[in-house]
C-alpha cells in the first residue's frame, strides 16, 4: 500500500481550506476582505474549493480608499460577478465627509490611516465577528508576529502581547460581545508560494501584475505611477518605463518595479532572484517608521 503524501502546495492549500471551514463553523457573521489584489484573489479561489457547490458563508467586502488602481477595481467587480457572490463596498471618502476627518497632506498623501475608520464602521454596521484577510507572515515583521486567528478588542485594536496559542492547528475563536477576530488563512505562505499556486491553479489576475508600460514618477528611489492624487512639482522626473507591480495597494503608497516579466514563469524566476520582500521594495507607507505597520494594526488596521 503506497503512502499518501501531499506536496508543499497541497499542504498549504489543505491548511487554508481547514481554516476557512473553522471560520464557517465558529463564527456567525464572517466576511472575506477582497480588494482585487493577488492575495485576496487566491483567498477567493481557496474559498471556492472549501465551500462549492454551496454559496460562501460570508460576503466579499472591500474598503475602497478612493486611491485604488483601476485595474484592481475592475477585476474585483469582474470576479465577484463571475462567481455570483455578494460584494459589499464601503468608501473611505464617505467616512471622511461623515466624520470630518483630516486627510494627509504632502506629495504622496495616503489614506491608510483613515481606512481603519471605515473598516471599523463596516464591522459595526454588519456586526461582523470575523474578517478574513490575505496577510502573510513573510510580508512584514508585524505580520510575522500575528496569529492566524487574531483577536481584536471592541475598538479593533491588536495587542501583540496578548495572543492565543495555536497548537496542532487548533484555533480558538471564542470572543466577547463587541470583539472580533481577524483571520489569515494564507499566513504561512510566502510570495513565491502564492505565485507557484497561481501558476498551478491557472488563476486569473489583473493585468497590473504583468509587465506593461506606464508613466512613473522617480521618487526616493521608487517608481510611483503618476495620477491625480500625487502632487507634482517642476523638478520631478517623469518617465515612461516598462514596469509591473509585486503588490497592489493605493496608488499613492505602492511603487512599481522595472520588469519585463510578462508570464507567470517570468515572474516566478524574478522572485527567486530577488532578495527584497515585496512590501520592502514597493510599499512607501511602511517606511514612515520602523514600527509603521504594527502601529497601524494596534489602531485597528488589518
Amino acid at each position: 500500500m503506497s503512502a499518501y503524501t501531499l506536496d508543499y502546495l497541497d499542504q498549504l492549500e489543505s491548511e487554508a481550506i481547514h481554516i476557512f471551514r473553522e471560520v464557517a463553523g465558529q463564527f456567525e457573521r464572517p466576511a472575506l476582505l477582497f480588494s482585487g489584489g493577488k492575495d485576496s484573489i487566491v483567498l477567493v479561489h481557496l474559498a471556492l474549493k472549501a465551500f462549492r457547490p454551496g454559496k460562501f458563508p460570508f460576503p466579499l467586502v472591500h474598503i475602497d480608499t478612493g486611491h485604488n488602481f483601476q485595474e484592481a477595481l475592475e477585476f474585483r467587480d469582474y470576479l465577484a460577478h463571475k462567481i455570483s457572490e455578494k460584494l459589499i463596498v464601503r468608501n473611505v471618502e464617505d467616512t471622511i465627509k461623515a466624520k470630518g476627518l483630516t486627510e494627509q497632506k504632502g506629495k504622496l498623501p495616503s489614506r491608510n490611516g483613515l481606512q481603519t475608520y471605515t473598516l471599523l464602521d463596516t464591522i459595526e454596521e454588519f456586526e461582523f465577528d470575523a474578517c478574513i484577510g490575505g496577510a502573510r507572515r513573510d510580508e512584514e515583521k508585524a505580520r510575522a508576529k500575528e496569529r492566524i486567528f487574531s483577536v481584536r478588542d471592541e475598538f479593533g485594536s491588536w495587542d501583540p502581547k496578548l495572543q492565543r496559542p495555536e497548537l496542532w492547528n487548533t484555533y480558538n475563536g471564542k470572543i466577547n460581545k463587541g470583539e472580533n477576530v481577524r483571520v489569515f488563512p494564507i499566513s504561512n505562505w510566502t510570495e513565491l508560494d502564492i505565485w507557484n499556486y497561481i501558476r498551478r491553479e491557472n488563476i486569473e489576475l489583473p493585468s497590473i501584475y504583468f509587465a506593461h508600460e506606464r508613466e512613473v514618477l522617480e521618487f526616493d528611489g521608487r517608481l510611483v505611477a503618476t495620477n491625480e492624487f500625487v502632487t507634482l512639482d517642476h523638478h520631478d522626473v517623469i518617465t515612461r518605463k516598462v514596469v509591473r507591480y509585486r503588490t497592489v495597494g493605493d496608488m499613492t503608497c505602492t511603487a512599481a518595479v522595472e520588469s519585463s516579466a510578462s508570464t507567470l514563469d517570468d515572474i516566478i524566476n524574478e522572485i527567486i532572484a530577488t532578495n527584497t520582500s515585496e512590501r520592502g521594495q514597493t510599499r512607501i507607507d511602511d517606511r514612515v517608521s520602523e514600527a509603521a505597520m504594527e502601529d497601524r494594526k494596534k489602531n485597528g488596521y488589518f
